[in-house]
């Protein structure tokens, strides 16, 4: 009985225990008899004789003694009852000496894991260390403004100031550098002009530093991104070491841009989703519920930096739906729990995001408040909120009248006020007559007095009476500081075919029967008055039947790069041929306030959304603009300059490092042919070695989410009319550069299996990592990046 107990009990150990190297056997040794072997001679060695009288080996299935944890599962030593005097203390004895070995085989592995954790710490540290030492050198170079620190600088003033201004995209990374230069001292009064302006005294540190710091975390994020994906150091290690050393994404870093805000958000939205899925067999558990939480928020972020915040909404989208469809074929689940799993998606993927990113709006109109540049391209009534606005507080005449002074608003979203100025239309462009344009900012030259056609009596006279301008009259419209009627004829508009020509004409406010026109009000009865504000009116041309509008192309430098103005022969209604009385000016009627005017937040939020995506989408490379396309971009084939166009002492060229950049385009390649390889062979049921089968498992998981936000963050570009830069790319680059972490740690992996049977196989994979490591190093220091005489030039 005590020898078959004995058996059993050396087959549990060698079970629990790591096999042996081949030829050799495994030994367990007790305390007070070092000599005593286990393993496979156990059965041997327990017998009656060696064992104490009085006890025994009991199997017992499903538990296991507190101090055996680590080794013996699934049995336990227990004194045979009856028994005592002598026989006890010997058992004693014999428990006090089982007890003490299983400790010591326990307390190796503990230490084990314990220096293997603090290990990966000091190199999370490390890797961390090094990111931020790289992107705090030399910070404060150059002192003065580099690219699109005149834009996102400017509006970090504005932020402090509480000016109001437009920009394409959302608000929130200019807040959070407007914040920054607030809290570092920094009082908003540098001008932010053009590039290579000095800022002297002005604290712009701050600013930078803060986009630097979010910049820094960005090797942190993709290291354990890698790291838990892949469940391999060296491929983490790999990455971190390739974005180190990328010379782009560190000086993109290092200057006041919304791109390390960005990327910031992307990254930490791609480490909390790989997160809150390794946690998918605890699911509902703490960490799960904040990986999945932090998911929704980084996301919010993302979005509320620049709309391409939406690639990242769209790859946990893509990788959430997959997920429930996972859970939903788990018929081991019931459907409650698989509606558990929606609603918390729902809620810290959907609602949750979403509830941040309107809050980021209402901060957003709640800070800005003031009168700024921005006001133009918003309705009359958003103006009429802005302290310092003419229509702030202001009270007007509502009803239109004829010797009134107003300007003429066009409805559709960016394109501004009806506008005239002294210039002509040059020769070869119609007839060479006054320019009309829209213009989106407040001006002078966007004044119109409003005339009855018959006649050239001054309605303004106090000896006549008040008539109002109603829907359906004949009217003229005289520019106040040119005193030249709004006229139109045959000729073909400068820029849209088929469009008339609209110009200024006349003189002292006498032209002929072209400068004629008839309002009407969108959806209104004939003899209606006509509102300030709120009628929506369009001006229909008597001699060709023709309707004014505004085709939203930009002028050529001849009209100031203003807006076109034409009049269209069609007829059909669009927002582009709508207008609205904004100012009013009318001595002989009395005045009603704005402030019922004023629109509702959820208004505001739709307004501002509309007008960001068609400002978007018109953005057009200026004259002599150094632009690229999309394709040059992952081969590094040409930069952006930053600095020294105006031979500043400090150049500053955006250009990645074409090792890092070329060695993840041929491992985007690599991947594409070994990763279909894989699946395809797997698909057909090819028996694989088991760690071969693993190691392509991640290769194929891994490696997929990161040429899945690879393509999510590059293809897009591709289909976008606006204006494109190289500094679009980096997104793309974060996933290509961890795709090729994974994917050359696994190709080495592979190269040390097909290696096995030769005495090099060992070092195959830590020698082709080193190497790699030191290549990426030598890149960024050696002599590749180096040019003569540019001692003063950062290579971005």
């Amino acid at each position: 009985m005590l020898g078959a107990s004995g058996r059993l009990l050396a087959a549990s150990v060698a079970t629990t225990l790591p096999a042996p190297p081949h030829g050799q056997q495994r030994e367990l040794h007790l305390p007070g008899n070092p000599g005593a072997p286990s393993g496979d001679h156990l059965a041997g060695r327990l017998t009656r004789a060696s064992v104490p009288a009085g006890w025994r080996a009991v199997l017992r299935q499903g538990r296991t003694p507190r101090a055996m944890a680590g080794g013996l599962v699934g049995c336990e030593l227990r004194p045979r009852r009856g028994r005592c005097g002598p026989q006890a203390s010997r058992a004693s004895s014999w428990d006090v000496a089982a007890e003490a070995a299983a400790r010591s085989l326990k307390q190796p592995a503990q230490s084990s894991r314990r220096l293997e954790a603090a290990g990966r710490r000091a190199l999370l540290a490390l890797v961390t260390l090094l990111s931020f030492a790289t992107r705090f050198h030399h910070l404060d170079q150059p002192p003065h403004v580099c690219w699109d620190e005149t834009h996102f600088g400017k509006m970090g003033s504005y932020y402090i100031n509480r000016t109001f201004f437009f920009d394409v995209h959302p608000p929130l990374g200019k807040m959070l550098i407007g914040l920054a230069g607030y809290l570092s001292g920094y009082d908003g009064t540098f001008l932010f002009q053009k590039p290579g302006d000095k800022y002297e005294h002005h604290r712009y540190m701050g600013m930078r530093g803060f986009c630097a710091f979010l910049g820094s975390w960005l090797i942190p994020f993709a290291y354990l991104t890698v790291l838990d994906l892949s469940k391999s150091l060296p491929a983490a290690l790999l990455t971190a070491a390739l974005l180190t050393f990328d010379t782009g994404c560190l000086t993109l870093s290092q200057y006041i841009l919304l791109d390390p805000i960005l990327m910031f958000f992307i990254m930490a939205a791609m480490l909390s989703m790989v997160k809150y899925n390794s946690y998918a067999d605890r699911p509902f558990s703490a960490p799960w519920w904040f990986w999945l939480s932090l998911t929704g928020i980084s996301l919010a972020g993302a979005l509320g930096v620049k709309f391409v915040g939406l690639f990242i909404i769209l790859h946990v989208g893509l990788n959430t739906i997959s997920d429930l469809w996972h859970l939903f074929g788990d018929l081991s689940l019931s459907l409650v729990t698989v509606g558990k799993h929606l609603t918390a998606r729902i809620l810290c993927l959907i609602v949750l995001p979403l509830v941040l990113y309107v809050a980021i709006f209402a901060v957003h109109i709640t800070v800005l408040n003031k009168s700024g540049p921005g006001d133009g391209f918003f309705s009359s009534a958003f103006q009429a909120r802005l302290s310092g606005n003419n229509l702030h507080n202001a009270s007007i005449p509502e009803y239109l009248a004829y010797g009134s002074v107003v300007t003429v608003k066009n409805l559709r979203m960016a394109i501004g006020y009806l506008h005239s100025h002294r210039h002509l239309y040059p020769e070869g462009i119609g007839a060479r007559q006054q320019q009309v344009t829209t213009y989106l900012h407040k001006d002078y030259n966007n004044m119109w007095i409003i005339k009855k056609h018959n006649t050239n009596s001054d309605p303004l006279d106090p000896s006549l009476p008040v008539e109002f301008v109603r829907h359906g009259d004949i009217i003229r419209l005289e520019h106040k500081e040119t005193s030249r009627n709004l006229h139109s004829h045959h000729h073909e508009a400068p820029l849209t075919r088929k469009h008339y020509q609209v110009t200024g004409y006349g003189i002292n406010g006498t032209g002929d029967s072209n400068d004629f026109w008839r309002i009407e009000v969108v959806n209104r009865k004939f003899g209606n008055r006509i509102k300030v504000l709120r009628s929506r009116i369009r001006l229909i041309h008597l001699g060709t039947g023709c309707v004014l509008g505004s085709s939203g192309k930009i002028l050529p430098k001849w009209g100031w790069e203003q807006l076109e103005v034409t009049c269209t022969p069609y007829l059909k209604e669009t927002l582009s041929s709508i207008w609205n009385v904004e100012d009013h000016i009318n001595p002989k009627l009395p005045n009603i306030s704005l402030d019922v005017l004023q629109p509702s937040f959820p208004e505001i939020l739709l307004e501002s959304h509309m007008i960001m995506i068609l400002g978007n989408s018109g953005l057009k490379p200026k004259d002599n603009e150094f632009t690229s396309k999309p394709w040059h971009w992952p081969i590094n084939y040409q930069g952006l300059r930053f600095s020294g166009a105006n031979d500043t002492d400090f150049r500053v060229y955006l250009l990645g490092n074409p090792v890092v950049w070329w060695l993840n385009l041929v491992s985007i390649a690599l991947y594409l042919v070994l990763g279909s390889t894989a699946a395809i062979a797997m698909q057909r049921g090819v028996q694989l070695p088991t760690e071969l089968e693993g190691q392509i498992q991640v290769l194929l998981r891994g490696g997929g989410q990161m040429l899945l936000g690879w393509m999510l963050h590059y293809f897009p570009f591709f289909l976008m009319g606006r204006i494109l830069y190289f500094h679009h790319y980096f997104p793309a680059m974060l996933f290509s550069t961890m795709l090729t972490g994974i994917l050359w740690d696994s190709l080495l992996r592979f190269c040390a299996w097909g290696l096995a049977s030769s005495p090099l196989a060992r070092g195959v994979h830590p020698m082709g990592v080193l190497s790699l490591l030191l290549v990426t190093a030598y890149s960024f220091t050696g002599p590749a990046l180096k040019a003569p005489n540019c001692d003063s030039v950062r290579s971005l």
